[in-house]
């Protein structure tokens, strides 16, 4: 069956973890572009203050308290945009946490959790929205991460959350095209980006987390989601040093889990005493802010901007493999 997309003007587009970081770019950007958002997370302050920010410009939004990791929430969530809007086009699974430390210092409480928000808030959203978007046909977007390519030390249990996110995801691809269902199924692979999620996060270290270079612009993940609301691709990355990592770690494995020892390790050595220990693991946050507070200089993918018009992507490949080598090579020093 074709998959046939409406323009982002004449969507309804759902999108978890809307009240910070990627979520709220990309509530900004659609309703900006004329789309109704619903706006879901669990801080309910904070998602009415953006809603009304929103409509103050213009735009429609609503919000929607949802704990991702309760199926009654995200079914909630759902059955609130179809009340509202009489159904929804795209539905964004955004929602994740991370948490900072090594794996046998980390409790199975705390993983656990972190598998609860992070890969069952995806399966939840998923498999519900499926149940509307298989009648009205549209888009569904995951948020993985360059992490569902390659791993790295200190967020162990967040990369292998964001593996089994690729699993499913391609998984359910495949069955969605065998029962000719019209969604298409899109997952986003971003590399480091400024938002508030070392924030967030649950930290076990001694100092503060914060994401090694490069570190991309939260708009670039926005612009790749309402990409794929409209045009429906298998992956896109954001970042082209995420890009050129996921190559290296195909072709030379060793190589990248020398890097992600050394990079990674060092990268966490630096930086003051976090002030929330506890991160959002098992509350909200706070929320509001787009972006972090990353020390690395933050820049806009160009890799991305090419992705999304493909006859540019090759031309931009080698540029971004060489920015992205020099930009890891520089963090690696003393």
């Amino acid at each position: 069956m074709q998959i046939r997309h409406k323009p982002l003007r004449e969507q309804v587009i759902v999108i978890t973890g809307a009240s910070s970081g990627i979520g709220l770019a990309t509530a900004r950007a659609a309703a900006s572009r004329g789309a109704r958002v619903v706006l879901a997370a669990r801080n309910g302050a904070a998602l009415d203050d953006i809603a009304h920010d929103i409509q103050e410009r213009g735009g429609e939004a609503r919000a929607v308290v949802t704990d991702v990791s309760s199926r009654a929430d995200v079914e909630a969530l759902a059955a609130e945009a179809i009340r509202a809007y009489g159904g929804f086009d795209t539905w964004v699974n955004n929602a994740g946490l991370s948490i900072f430390g090594r794996l046998e210092e980390v409790s199975d409480a705390d993983h656990r959790r972190l598998f609860d928000v992070n890969f069952w808030g995806i399966v939840y959203g998923s498999t519900v929205a499926l149940q509307h978007l298989k009648k009205r046909g549209g888009a569904l977007v995951n948020l993985g991460s360059v992490a569902s390519d390659l791993a790295f030390p200190i967020q162990g249990m967040y990369c292998a959350s964001k593996h089994a996110i690729k699993g499913f995801t391609d998984a359910l691809r495949m069955e969605l095209q065998e029962a000719g269902a019209p969604v298409s199924v899109t997952l986003i692979k971003p590399a480091s980006i400024d938002t508030p999620f070392p924030e967030h996060a649950r930290n076990y270290m001694a100092r503060a987390p914060k994401l090694p270079p490069p570190v991309y612009d939260p708009a670039d993940v926005a612009k790749a989601i309402l990409y794929a609301a409209e045009h429906g691709p298998r992956d896109l990355y954001v970042g082209g040093g995420g890009k050129v990592m996921s190559s290296l770690r195909k072709r030379v494995p060793s190589i990248t889990d020398w890097m992600g020892a050394q990079v990674m390790s060092r990268s966490q050595k630096a930086g003051a005493a976090g002030p929330d220990r506890d991160g959002a693991l098992y509350a909200a946050g706070r929320d509001g802010a787009v972006r972090g507070a990353s020390p690395h200089h933050v820049m806009r993918s160009a890799y991305t901007q090419a992705s999304v018009i493909p006859i540019l992507t090759g031309l931009l490949l080698a540029g971004a493999t060489a920015a992205a080598a020099a930009l890891l090579a520089r963090s690696d020093r003393p």
